[in-house]
């Protein structure tokens, strides 16, 4: 990815954005105080375990799911203030493709019908043959073959499936695109064609993505920042770059550990485990969320919020480690 234009204002920003959904037994922090910014015409990648809240503070971006507080800023105004008439106008500027390309699609409807439907629900095209020709230009704008514009989502693969929702998401001509996983779903050589779609488009329509995903090696391949994500919180952020040669968060390393190198020199090298338990996402204790599993976990780790700081140009991260003298690992590990 080129570089990055750091004074230009940012297209979206979060700023202390909030999720928690009521259980039995407390609150469950899916998305805890996140503050990230994504430059016009940029990726920001998002990375984490199953089930640190990368989904929810996508859709919480979307107000698929209503937040819980906090601000979400587009252009600078908080679109959480925004009535109906003028939220359903910036949705035709912020679109989703969603992780599971079979259950997002109607099988009901044909691949005209699907690509067609938010035309039509936002009244941009009224003449039947003009839409048609509109539906047969996105259909080959994702690489789609216009022999399947009366086939139905059973009747295709999955990397097809996926350009349907590429083109879904294309029809409103939005600024900015959450992209969940959208590629997890498909083998590694239809995973490959579609993450080159998705560049090219960027490029010629000067699209901005959130990619959501936990496979690092396509977060690398797409980014040009990356925010890591855990127990719901925002732990560390940076340029693609910057993250992969110097990862400051024991997280960050641990995951960045994991990944499985292609050599025979590390063949026999022992993997690193992420030891210790999960902590609990409801109502969370103060401190570091990733202090049980860390080797490095201190006091200091423990009492107060850790929030994102700056310890280089662009470079946050949420951690003790980083704001005292490094203490030494445990002899566990």
């Amino acid at each position: 990815m080129g570089g990055i234009d750091y004074m230009s204002a940012p297209l979206l920003q979060t700023k202390h954005l909030k999720k928690y959904f009521n259980t039995p037994k407390g609150a469950l922090h899916a998305v805890d105080d996140v503050n990230i910014d994504i430059l016009k015409g940029h990726t920001l990648g998002i990375v984490g375990e199953s089930g640190c809240g990368k989904s929810t503070l996508g859709r919480s971006i979307l107000r698929l799911i209503e937040p819980t507080s906090g601000e979400v800023l587009y252009n600078g105004k908080d679109i959480l203030k925004m009535g109906r008439h003028d939220m359903n106008l910036m949705r035709q500027k912020m679109q989703i493709i969603f992780q599971d390309p079979y259950a997002s699609l109607n099988p009901r409807m044909t691949v005209s019908e699907i690509i067609a439907e938010p035309v039509k629900v936002c009244h941009l095209i009224s003449g039947k043959k003009e839409l048609e020709a509109y539906v047969s230009h996105l259909m080959e704008v994702v690489g789609l073959d216009y022999r399947f514009v009366n086939a139905y989502p059973h009747e295709l693969d999955g990397g097809r499936r996926q350009r349907i929702g590429i083109a879904r998401a294309l029809a409103l001509n939005p600024e900015f695109i959450v992209c969940d996983e959208p590629v997890s779903a498909l083998d590694v050589s239809i995973q490959a064609q579609i993450l080159n779609l998705m560049m090219d488009l960027q490029e010629e329509r000067g699209l901005t993505y959130m990619f959501i995903t936990h496979d690092l090696s396509v977060v690398k391949h797409i980014s040009n920042e990356i925010a890591v994500m855990y127990l719901g919180q925002c732990v560390e952020k940076a340029s693609s770059e910057e993250l992969f040669s110097n990862p400051l968060h024991p997280y960050t390393q641990a995951l960045l550990d994991a990944i499985p190198v292609a050599s025979l020199s590390s063949r026999n090298k022992p993997i690193k485990i992420i030891k210790g338990e999960v902590s609990s996402p409801i109502d969370p204790k103060p401190g570091c969320r990733f202090a049980s599993r860390c080797p490095y976990a201190g006091e200091a780790c423990m009492s107060g919020e850790l929030d994102l700081r700056e310890v280089s140009p662009r470079h946050f991260v949420a951690c003790a480690l980083h704001r005292s003298a490094r203490p030494q690992p445990t002899a566990e590990c």
